[in-house]
């Protein structure tokens, strides 16, 4: 009799249908109060996994949701005549500048393993789906332990991924809630436009020279064929939109970015 490996079974299962929430523009704070409420929607039951792709604009700064330390500079950063968004994730990790990054968010509550194995499931999906384009990309190295700068792309652990040189271009972030997880990760693609010179004080790494539409239609393929999932485009609806505006304004106010934010906005 033969044997099959579980994590084989359930990936074979019939296709389940995710949420997909089509390409968004705009500020830091809208964008984590919509990963915030698209959590949430899942975590209760209202919808399925949720993957969507998303830009920031104007420019942002992310701070992971513990990062309390930063540069003072920051505070007061301008840019092309306007000032720079800080804001804070829902999810951990370190400060992220987005400058013509493109992010993705999943939302998740049943899928087997570990942290770490989790991390390592989305990784496989977006290795294959970087893979089809072209680039290869592999898990980091450094640990948890060697983790103390501010700025995300300073080090690559294994919950990040690396050009064959070495080059960090997706850096990623978890945030749980019981057996409900919600993952962040940005993607440098595009040219630089100086700031992150300005931002970290150092030369910007490299980064993947291919255009948004292309990773994302490469990548949805991929999250289809590594989940066993069926896509299905859903944008938000006014009411939604309504909700996650409101969200967006205590995010901005200051207010850390958690689920029970979205619980007690529904009572």
């Amino acid at each position: 009799m033969s044997r099959t490996n579980p994590s084989r079974r359930s990936l074979a299962a019939p296709p389940r249908t995710w949420r997909y929430v089509p390409l968004l523009a705009a500020p830091g704070a809208v964008q984590m109060a919509l990963d915030l409420w698209l959590w949430a929607q899942h975590c209760q039951g209202k919808c399925g996994p949720v993957l969507r792709f998303y830009t920031w604009q104007p420019a942002a700064i992310s701070l992971g949701y513990h990062q309390h330390r930063y540069p003072a500079a920051w505070r007061n950063l301008a840019w092309q005549g306007q000032m720079v968004e800080r804001v804070r994730r829902p999810t951990g990790g370190r400060a992220v500048l987005h400058d013509g990054d493109l992010t993705y968010a999943i939302a998740h509550a049943q899928l087997p393993g570990s942290r770490q194995q989790v991390y390592q499931q989305f990784g496989a999906m977006l290795i294959a789906g970087w893979r089809s384009l072209g680039v290869e990309l592999h898990y980091g190295t450094a640990g948890r332990d060697d983790v103390r700068a501010a700025n995300c792309f300073a080090l690559a652990t294994a919950a990040d991924l690396v050009t064959t040189e070495g080059t960090k271009v997706i850096g990623s972030a978890q945030r749980w809630q019981g057996k409900a997880v919600l993952q962040h990760g940005s993607m440098r693609l595009g040219a630089g436009s100086g700031l992150y010179e300005q931002v970290f004080g150092e030369p910007e790494p490299p980064r993947l020279a291919v255009a948004p539409a292309q990773a994302i239609a490469a990548l949805k393929t991929a999250c289809q064929a590594h989940f066993a999932a069926k896509l299905s485009e859903q944008p938000l609806s006014s009411l939604e939109w309504q909700a996650v505006q409101a969200l967006a304004a205590r995010i901005q106010a200051g207010e850390p970015p958690s689920l029970s934010m979205v619980t007690a906005a529904g009572r």
